[in-house]
């Protein structure tokens, strides 16, 4: 492997991808370090029963701005920018209107106070209200949007991303995780299954250690996960505590997925979408026959997701599959199979879904994305002050550490240049 390039990217997520894309246009030499056996992060697209399935990020939200759109459309990829599937409701299901207007409202109505919230205690669970029977809605949908509990998102973070969201959600019908992949550079050395197991500052840069041997550049750009960040994986340089500190202040929340087989195509409306016990924090949202695919995608957040977290796969499976015939009737339960189910929260080199900020610490993501001696810079969605928990806002992180890494280099470069010691 060879030893000395421009700059080294820890992370080949969507971040780690923007970052070489960055750099890439400006010549650089680039070293990409993905501690998995594949690219993507936590965009990955699976084949599962002959359908490109993606086991994480899915929907390009704020499609009308978000930069994988141009991505995939001067790749060749299309775009899909009908309706998602959750504005449908599957026809069929016996459906009680008023129940389910008055959860609504009772989100809505929630979501409003959040602003007073975060004029105080900044906790989000403090704008529910006592009693009310739709809390446990309120609850599961927090835990779609942000993979906590109220009691641990912070009010003034929660806005940001909800304030700047553009409400236009389009989709990949290849996959979100197949266009990630597909997007490194060639010019982008790779190196797969190479974690980095520590990052020293040097007289003329960086030097990081790996199983395989030292590589060496003038900067790198770290795009790990929070979880991973706030561990002890990595061992970075003295001084780095302050940055490990605002990633633990921004944990990665539960969000997991499962698939199920149709075995009778006839059983389920394509393209539509049904919603789990109203009343119940762990029910699962459904998108049934995405794209006319034989296909229920079930997604779970927070207490939903521990299922799988604490219980693994099984227990998943059952309690959807009860969600199921309790919306559809028993005649279902013959009619899906288990395919697949996610792990996020359990693998070593992630460790969760997207981050969320603790109450009264949406300013950890501000002082994580800060350079570290202009050596060390930081990218991922956990960096980006509105578009977190995004594949897009990861992206635009990586744009942004690129900028600030080739700045640093040629400052660097200016300076010694001007150095008669430096020179000598």
């Amino acid at each position: 492997m060879a030893s000395e390039f421009d700059i080294i990217i820890v992370g080949g997520g969507a971040a780690g991808i923007g970052a070489a894309r960055q750099l890439a246009a400006d010549g650089k030499a680039v070293l990409l370090l993905e501690a998995s056996s594949r690219l993507g992060g936590r965009a990955y697209t699976q084949d599962l029963g002959g359908h490109p399935l993606d086991l994480g990020c899915e929907w390009l939200h704020s499609g009308d701005r978000n930069a994988w759109v141009g991505i995939a459309e001067a790749s060749g990829f299309p775009v899909d920018r009908s309706d998602p599937p959750w504005t449908k409701a599957h026809p069929s299901i016996a459906r009680d209107e008023d129940a389910e207007e008055a959860a609504r409202k009772a989100f809505g109505d929630w979501e409003e106070r959040l602003a007073q919230v975060a004029q105080g205690s900044d906790r989000a669970s403090d704008a529910l209200e006592a009693g009310v029977k739709w809390n446990a809605y309120v609850r599961a949908i927090a835990g779609f949007m942000s993979g906590m509990a109220p009691e641990q998102i912070s009010a003034t973070d929660y806005l940001a991303y909800d304030d700047a969201s553009t409400g236009k959600n389009w989709n990949l019908p290849l996959g979100y995780g197949t266009l990630v992949a597909a997007s490194l550079p060639s010019s982008t050395a790779l190196r797969l299954a190479t974690p980095a197991e520590r990052i020293e500052l040097t007289a003329e840069g960086v030097a990081v250690t790996t199983r395989v041997g030292t590589v060496r550049a003038g900067a790198a750009i770290l795009t790990v996960s929070t979880a991973v960040l706030a561990g002890d994986a990595i061992r970075l340089p003295a001084g780095v505590d302050p940055w490990r500190e605002a990633a633990a202040a921004l944990p990665l929340g539960r969000n997991e997925k499962i698939f199920l087989e149709i075995a009778r195509d006839a059983a389920f409306a394509p393209d539509s979408h049904a919603y789990g016990d109203l009343r119940d924090p762990r029910a699962a949202a459904y998108s049934i026959r995405p794209n006319g695919w034989p296909v229920i995608e079930a997604f779970l957040g927070g207490e939903g997701a521990r299922i799988l977290e604490e219980d693994g796969p099984a227990a998943g499976f059952a309690h959807v599959a009860a969600e199921l015939v309790a919306l559809f009737g028993s005649d279902v339960a013959s009619a899906i199979r288990p395919l697949a189910a996610t792990s996020w929260s359990r693998m070593a080199s992630i460790g969760g879904a997207y981050s969320c900020a603790l109450p009264g610490r949406a300013d950890a993501r501000a002082r994580l994305a800060r350079p570290f001696e202009d050596r060390l810079f930081f990218a991922g969605e956990a960096t980006h002050p509105f578009d977190f928990m995004t594949a897009h806002g990861a992206h635009d992180s990586g744009l942004r550490a690129a900028d600030e890494a080739l700045a640093a280099l040629r400052d660097r470069h200016r300076l010694g240049r001007r150095d008669p010691l430096a020179a000598a």
